[in-house]
């Protein structure tokens, strides 16, 4: 889960007492503009006019005390409306099409002569009143809506109980240019999806989706069918709950030839044992017959941050508290082929600050990050002579820029495209007065870090750098989102490589782009989508020497 829209406020419906004002003579040759967004029709009405369903600015609208008998499908087309009232009519049904009136707080139906309800009203998640009184209804629909959170448990009932809808097509595979160029490298394929843990999981949150579809064990079950239909050789994936990284991914993954790593958020450590299991982490699985896992490592943003607070009072203040973590793997490729020389990969996998009013948290982060990882290929390169720098710079040398291993960074990072953390990521370079750090006190953290990272001109010395040398797989593939629910759909999650030791042969493509409207289906999760995220997949090749 990203992006996580806040809880449901109570709606407050339109005052009953109604008045209304008419606009005088002056006021109107004066220019005076006339902003209604209520509509009320009145005096036994028994006909609408179809010039009525255009008005889609309405956001209320009283059709009440008439004589009419049919409202039209057309009614849908007001989508800004959240107050209906279709009370003391001669209604004996009402079309299919009321359920796709997904903004409808309140929907009064009372005394008219209904004997049946669609089910498509169970599409209303956000509906907070149903009105249904006075109505030859089926009993037990009666008795439901009269109980406590009555409303919520009929459109429950009414939305667990609709025809599946038809699984959407196969997302395209996207040759990428790259793969003109004759392949004469080894190749491998990269996954990288947030899972969605079970915790995030409410109804609050996605009432969209059926009951049984939100269930963990329906959901694991199709992530699994899922994971094993693409066969990635390396899986990272976000949002895994400690205990089902245990109970179920490892051991299901296992059967198939997987082996993994997996590190739960920092917060688990200060928890005990049952409620630790409770925590979501990352997780990275690689085929047994293709890798081995040579070393692996843990980046703990808070720890880090803690210890880079001098001179940076929002280091404590903001970035600490957040417990987000990453993984890294090292892993040795099994007969490339190449030559004599073991290829290695070094895989990182990393959920960055959800929350998109802390833009400095998440640059913060990713900062963090890159430093970390440049840190451990130095490491990898002293101790194991693994990746050992192209270079002789020693400003090269000491960050991790120049070595010769092939680095992958998949996560999900909750920053769009346009942010400072894909610009640093990038472009390899940050302003220390980018507006992403929101001109918080971050001021000597990130001087530290441009002095470490620049060269010894003096203009470097306000921008943080980094020399991996990346780019991202998804910036020239068409992808319209990478995370997709009611109020939020855009491109979160990423995979970056080393642009200059990695080709992408090919990916992943984009969900059809009518599948979601022909369907009527509000956002993620849903009955064929069990993550409100998105996989990406990717094909490698790496670069001969």
């Amino acid at each position: 889960m990203s992006q996580r829209p806040g809880t449901r406020v109570k709606y407050e419906p339109p005052d009953s007492r109604r008045a209304h004002t008419i606009m005088s003579d002056d006021e109107r040759k004066a220019g005076k503009r006339s902003t209604w967004h209520q509509l009320e029709v009145k005096g036994n009405v028994r006909t609408l006019s179809p010039h009525l369903w255009r008005l889609d600015h309405l956001t209320a609208l009283f059709l009440n005390d008439n004589s009419l008998q049919r409202i039209p499908a057309d009614v849908a087309r007001l989508k800004h409306l959240h107050h209906l009232d279709l009370s003391n009519n001669k209604l004996r049904s009402v079309p299919n099409e009321l359920g796709d009136m997904i903004q409808l707080r309140e929907l009064l139906l009372n005394h008219n002569s209904l004997r049946t309800l669609p089910y498509q009203l169970g599409r209303l998640f956000l509906l907070q009143t149903l009105g249904l009184s006075g109505n030859p209804l089926n009993a037990d629909w009666i008795r439901l809506v009269a109980e406590p959170n009555g409303t919520s448990k009929l459109l429950s009932y009414f939305l667990d109980n609709l025809p599946l809808p038809e699984p959407p097509p196969e997302r395209p595979w996207v040759l990428l240019k790259s793969a003109e160029k004759l392949r004469t490298g080894p190749t491998f394929t990269v996954m990288c999806y947030n899972v969605l843990c079970d915790k995030y999981v409410t109804r609050q949150l996605y009432g969209y989706c059926p009951n049984w579809a939100l269930d963990w064990e329906y959901r694991r079950q199709n992530i699994l069918k899922e994971l094993l239909s693409y066969g990635a050789d390396i899986i990272s994936l976000q949002e895994v709950q400690s205990e089902q990284y245990h109970v179920f991914f490892k051991r299901e993954l296992a059967r198939h030839g997987y082996d993994g790593l997996f590190n739960a958020k920092s917060r688990a450590r200060t928890m005990s044992e049952a409620d630790s299991l409770l925590v979501d982490g990352c997780a990275i699985f690689f085929k047994t017959s293709r890798f081995i896992c040579v070393e692996q490592y843990l980046i703990e943003f808070s720890h880090i941050a803690m210890a880079s607070c001098e001179g940076a009072d929002d280091m404590l203040n903001r970035v600490m508290p957040k417990d987000n973590i990453g993984n890294v793997a090292l892993l040795e490729l099994k007969d490339t082929g190449m030559s004599e020389h073991r290829q290695h990969i070094m895989v990182s996998n990393s959920h960055i600050h959800w929350d998109p009013e802390f833009k400095d948290v998440k640059l913060i982060q990713t900062i963090i990050l890159v430093n970390e990882l440049q840190q451990i290929m130095k490491q990898v390169a002293t101790e194991r002579g693994i990746g050992v720098s192209r270079t002789s710079s020693s400003k090269s040398s000491s960050n991790g820029g120049g070595s010769s291993m092939p680095l992958i960074i998949c996560a999900d990072l909750n920053s769009l495209p346009d942010s400072g953390v894909i610009e640093y990521l990038s472009a390899g370079r940050i302003g220390v007065k980018h507006p992403d750090f929101m001109n918080l006190a971050y001021e000597g953290f990130l001087r530290r870090f441009a002095e470490a990272s620049s060269s010894s001109s003096l203009s470097e010395r306000d921008v943080v750098t980094h020399n991996l040398n990346l780019d991202s797989v998804y910036s020239s593939v068409d992808m319209p989102f990478t995370n997709c629910t009611f109020d939020f759909t855009g491109i979160i999650d990423y995979t970056f490589y080393t642009k200059d030791l990695l080709t992408p042969v090919g990916a992943l493509g984009k969900v059809s782009d009518d599948w979601f409207a022909r369907n009527k289906m509000i956002g993620c999760p849903n009955p064929h989508f069990p993550s409100d995220h998105v996989p990406l997949f990717t094909e490698f090749e790496l670069a001969t020497r």
